[in-house]
């Protein structure tokens, strides 16, 4: 699946405050408590998880 323009920008939110970038692929979900849970435990696991979510929707 190609990433589009709008992939590009939420990868940029995700790099810098991850939930943003979960929130903006999936809604308020429970991926985006995940997301807020490992963000709160270190920053990276936040961003891969975000990353994650970005290119599997």
């Amino acid at each position: 699946m190609p990433l589009t323009c709008t992939d590009i920008f939420k990868a940029i939110f995700a790099v810098f405050f991850p939930p943003l970038g979960v929130f903006l692929e999936v809604g308020c979900t429970k991926d985006l408590l995940i997301n807020i849970l490992l963000t709160l435990l270190g920053w990276v696991p936040g961003i891969i998880h975000a990353f994650y979510i970005i290119v599997k929707y």
